[in-house]
């Protein structure tokens, strides 16, 4: 049996380093010039705020050298699309990182995935997965993640990647509570029963507990690129430090494609993954209860639980969660916090003993609302809950916040993010531009 080909180059310069990715690992050799080409980036995130874009999204380089290399196949009818939760998000996006010059310069067309329409796809999941009907017009999908880890799926690469093209319904039952047919089980299942995908990986700068603007994000400079989107994460994996067979989600996608995780059965090309490999954290630690940050409990934070965050937790409250607990960081002035107990996702029951309980999110709201172990309840209700409901449970907590940074949405976070990566020269915005 031939090995799947994954390539694995340093980014040196722009185009020519993508070319050279592309070449070694034969990726555009069979595409037919009538092609219809599908361009999924990862814009995890998005705001009209400054906020770290680090390994958070695909550097606007990088799809710019994808297009015009497209261009030198003579392959010409290209759409790049992401799902974002509003017309006025996507509009924004496309117009700070460029893709207005591309659609201007080589007709590459733009979808907002997030808008519909939608086909219910049986991927394997215990239900339809609502697919973004978008891309599943056309030939060729070419998934391009960056290189990052996750803070509940371990990493979040070509795979992942295409939780994109889904429906916010679709994306919340990924977070489901049944223990095996979770969040990693579902990722398993995302490139199933679509058009043939293909992967580049960018690992320009890489992110360490990501996938969002709360991670720690590194220069890293190398490009991955396979036909084969799961050897393309198995490799990924490793250039993150990371065993592929301590990723529940590859197991899985390797198992239903009767392979293994095991980097002996791809034929890699170009850079060693041992010399060029930098371990990457992807799990926020927490103290042996589980139930305090490591930070927190080494600052001794008192009078305060926020239980380790599990997988049921979806997207949209995970943007919350990241920013709550730095209001608490923010907030800590050596005194108690009185009492509090958080509880996130779906499948965390409160602790006796506690003085308010706050319960972040409607599908805490809706288990537990009514709950013995609850002595004063503190709902931050909504899916996904606004921030102006954010403010009002710290307030009822004794905790100030600051309204007026909060006022924008979690876009405002992102200030307060970008502040790690000041006076550091090797994170610059020109690679999220086209000129």
């Amino acid at each position: 049996m031939s090995k799947n080909l994954v390539s694995v180059v340093k980014y040196e310069e722009p185009l020519e380093s993508v070319r050279k990715v592309i070449e070694l690992s034969k990726l555009f050799d069979d595409l037919p010039k009538d092609a219809k080409i599908f361009i999924k980036p990862n814009i995890v995130y998005w705001s009209s705020f400054p906020h770290p874009k680090w390994g958070v999204i695909t550097t606007s380089r990088v799809i710019e050298d994808v297009v015009v290399l497209l261009n030198e196949y003579d392959i010409n009818d290209i759409t790049i699309g992401e799902g974002f939760g509003t017309p006025e998000a996507a509009e924004d996006a496309f117009k700070k990182l460029g893709y207005n010059s591309l659609k201007e310069r080589y007709g590459v067309k733009l979808v907002n995935t997030g808008e519909g329409p939608f086909e219910k796809v049986d991927m394997g999941c215990e239900f339809l997965v609502n697919f973004s009907s978008h891309p599943l017009k056309a030939d060729y999908i070419i998934s391009i993640p960056t290189l990052k880890t996750h803070s509940q799926a371990h990493v979040t690469l070509g795979l992942k990647n295409l939780k994109g093209f889904i429906n916010i319904a679709s994306r919340k039952k990924f977070h489901g509570a049944d223990p095996i047919k979770n969040l990693h089980f579902n990722v398993a299942k995302l490139a199933n029963s679509i058009p043939p995908c293909l992967t580049i990986i960018d690992g320009i700068y890489t992110l360490e507990r990501g996938p969002t603007m709360d991670g720690k994000a590194h220069r890293t400079n190398l490009l991955v690129a396979s036909k084969d989107v799961l050897s393309a994460d198995l490799v990924g994996t490793k250039l993150l430090g990371i065993e592929p067979s301590s990723v529940p989600s590859l197991v899985q996608a390797a198992k239903d494609r009767g392979k293994t995780t095991e980097i002996s059965d791809i034929e890699i090309v170009g850079e060693e993954i041992e010399s060029v490999a930098k371990h990457h954290e992807w799990e926020f630690i927490y103290n042996e209860a589980g139930d305090l940050p490591l930070p927190f409990y080494k600052r001794q934070f008192k009078g305060l639980k926020y239980r380790k965050y599990d997988t049921t937790m979806c997207t949209y409250c995970s943007v919350m969660n990241g920013l709550m607990l730095v209001l608490l960081k923010n907030a800590w002035n050596g005194e108690t916090f009185g009492g509090l107990e958080f509880l996130t996702g779906k499948i965390m029951e409160p602790s006796a003993g506690n003085n308010k309980t706050i319960l972040v999110g409607q599908c805490q709201y809706n288990k537990n609302k009514d709950h013995p172990n609850i002595n004063e309840l503190v709902p931050i209700k909504g899916c996904p809950p606004s921030m102006g409901d954010l403010a009002d449970a710290f307030e009822k907590c004794g905790i100030t916040v600051n309204r007026q940074l909060l006022e924008g949405g979690s876009d405002q976070g992102g200030v307060i993010f970008l502040q790690k990566y000041k006076k550091k020269p090797e994170f610059k915005e020109e690679f999220y531009k086209i000129k």
